[in-house]
């Protein structure tokens, strides 16, 4: 189980998160993010950020005794979904989905990727999820399950990351040096259900994208 937070970026269907909502362990409405659980008629759990972009059908969930509201000024230094992921780290240890990170405002989109390195979040796994796409980061190994023909892109972090091997993937790389700027490691293809990711050093974004979104 894990604990889902939304933010406020691009869901253009939402039905496909139901089944992720039967049984988590805690649901996060970062502020805006509250838009996508009103359209699945979902209370959260907690409802956080500076709520400048609370819809006005959720007002009511502040004063809902089954919700914790954690009100922050508009002059802070977190996004609202870094408020988030603090809390969520603060009292839990499960993994944690996100959604709705991604779509809307290129800055913010940016911003919410590289969250997934934020030194509060080292050791947890953490993962930025869509309908058709999933995204964490990769320090040492990862494991990817799927399908043949899924699409699995490793994107350096901070610098130059040294792959020491792939397993299952179309072009394997072996002691393969990914760096910032070349596109080297964008739509590699799985061969198998499972494929590995094995780092001599560095960070990878990795990025699993299904074959049935083939662009």
């Amino acid at each position: 189980m894990s604990v889902l937070i939304f933010a406020n970026g691009d869901i253009p269907e939402v039905e496909w998160i139901r089944p992720y909502l039967e049984a988590p362990v805690l649901v996060i409405a970062a502020d805006g993010g509250s838009r996508h659980l009103l359209r699945l008629d979902h209370i959260p759990d907690v409802l956080i950020g500076d709520l400048d972009s609370l819809p006005q059908e959720a007002q009511a969930w502040r004063d809902d005794d089954g919700v914790t509201v954690n009100v922050y000024p508009h002059d802070k230094n977190e996004t609202d979904l870094e408020l988030a992921l603090l809390h969520t780290v603060s009292f839990y240890e499960d993994d944690i989905l996100i959604f709705g990170a991604l779509g809307g405002r290129l800055d913010q989109t940016l911003a919410n990727i590289m969250l997934l390195a934020h030194p509060a979040l080292d050791g947890r796994q953490v993962e930025l999820v869509t309908e058709n796409q999933r995204a964490w980061l990769v320090t040492e190994q990862t494991e990817v399950k799927g399908e043949v023909g899924d699409r699995i892109s490793l994107i350096p972090i901070g610098g130059d990351v040294l792959v020491q091997e792939t397993s299952e993937l179309r072009w394997s790389l072996t002691n393969e040096v990914l760096s910032v700027g070349p596109a080297l490691g964008v739509s590699n293809e799985m061969i198998a259900p499972t494929a590995l990711i094995t780092l001599a050093s560095g960070t990878l974004l990795c990025i699993h994208t299904s074959r049935e979104w083939d662009r």
